[in-house]
């Protein structure tokens, strides 16, 4: 097996593309994706989720404060920043959407996490199911790691083909191979967040950024453009549900109305991310006003400022749940709900009374009672001002299909067939 370093095979993939023609599709390439409910033998503490998750915040917080600083994320930097944070483990995720990959020449085929608050993409995380050098696999001379608020890796670099469904193969991709790992109950994590969130992972750091797989697959001209779109479906039972990917655009299947964009914040830290700005409202009254934060599809809640959070809690007249870490409202309350209304970039995207519920069907699941409602807003942990002052994860992204536009560094929203559901 030939042994390269980064730099060399950059160029060299450079100079063979530079004489190739380039034939774009049209259309985006949509690959399915699974949601799984992590019951833990019938019993979730969601809790824990609501420690993942604030945990995460504060990890992308300092990775974010580390990387614009200019600072390397070397394995000392990796314990300090999963010091700080008291680890949780990816495990504690109530629910999370997984890829099925293929890496090789054969493939093999890896379960991912999809996770848009990281851009590296690496296997490796269950014994069982180890890396498979084949003859399209390239190690670099480079070692790789990454930390997450939920978890770590560290490991070395190869080059390597990377299938996407039957549609979209990538040649000569990078990816980690993990040594060592924390925190992960799959084999890695398909990395879809804005590329700079890969710089100096690599050591020795070469003040390049790695090519994510959108990324690759529209410089090797398999897609038309630089985006990827993304689907989820609620959840309201324990068997799977379902997602889907779009590489190089969105799916207008999926969208009712037309895609909305907002610019990228450039407020720090949440510019590291996929970062916007926007103001919440609890029917008439303000929470967040200009506000800057991410989107995140690995976070399970909508996470939102500590003062927000306290107006929040006190206007819906709900209590905290000792059980499940969630805000606990009765039936009464519950028919008394208003909207949480976003306003981004001059349009308005409301989350209904319903959709600020988790599914009833589950409250057994997560440790709750069937006589209470438990609501999917939570506490960040900071007050408003910390330049990442909101994440909306899942529970806001299965309302709506959203895109990630890397070449105008946008973020997109459109209503769905969900955003007005009253599955919960």
């Amino acid at each position: 097996m030939l042994v390269y370093s980064s730099l060399s095979l950059l160029l060299l993939s450079f100079s063979l593309t530079v004489n190739t023609a380039v034939i774009r599709r049209d259309s985006p390439v949509n690959f399915p994706l699974k949601k799984r409910l992590d019951l833990k033998s019938g019993s979730l503490n969601l809790k824990n989720v609501v420690l993942r998750d604030v945990a995460r915040a504060k990890s992308l917080r300092s990775r974010a404060q580390t990387i614009l600083d200019g600072g390397v994320i070397n394995d000392i930097v990796s314990k300090l920043i999963r010091d700080e944070v008291h680890e949780e483990g990816v495990s504690n995720s109530a629910v999370f959407y997984t890829a099925s990959i293929g890496v090789g020449t054969p493939p093999t085929t890896y379960e991912v996490l999809v996770d848009t608050g990281s851009s590296n993409t690496w296997i490796g995380a269950q014994p069982n199911n180890s890396y498979k050098v084949t003859k399209s696999s390239v190690k670099t001379k480079d070692t790789v790691s990454v930390s997450y608020g939920s978890g770590s890796f560290s490991g070395n670099e190869f080059l390597d083909s990377v299938t996407l469904g039957s549609d979209l193969v990538l040649v000569n991709q990078s990816i980690g191979v993990a040594t060592t790992s924390q925190g992960l109950d799959v084999d890695g994590i398909l990395g879809i967040g804005p590329n700079d969130l890969t710089l100096r992972t690599l050591s020795p750091p070469n003040g390049q950024p790695i090519p994510t797989v959108t990324d690759t697959a529209f410089q090797q001209g398999q897609i038309g453009l630089n985006e990827i779109g993304v689907y989820f479906e609620p959840i309201v039972s324990s068997s799977q549900g379902a997602g889907q990917l779009s590489f190089g655009g969105v799916d207008t299947s999926k969208l009712i109305g037309s895609m909305q964009f907002t610019p990228v914040t450039s407020v720090r830290p949440a510019s590291a991310y996929w970062g916007i700005e926007q103001t919440i409202q609890y029917g008439s009254e303000a929470l967040l006003t200009g506000s800057a934060g991410i989107v995140d599809t690995g976070t399970t809640l909508v996470l939102i400022a500590t003062d927000a959070f306290v107006k929040y809690r006190d206007a819906v007249g709900a209590v905290l749940d000792e059980d499940t870490g969630l805000l606990r409202i009765n039936s009464t309350q519950s028919n008394q709900l208003k909207s949480l209304v976003f306003q981004i970039s001059g349009n308005t995207l409301e989350l209904t009374p319903n959709a600020q519920l988790w599914p009833r069907s589950l409250n057994t699941a997560i440790g709750g009672s069937n006589d209470y409602l438990y609501l999917i807003v939570a506490d960040i942990g900071v007050k408003s001002g910390s330049g990442l002052d909101f994440v909306n994860g899942y529970t806001f992204l299965e309302r709506f299909y959203t895109s990630f536009d890397t070449a105008n560094k946008k973020v997109g929203f459109a209503q769905t067939a969900f955003t007005n559901s009253t599955l919960n």
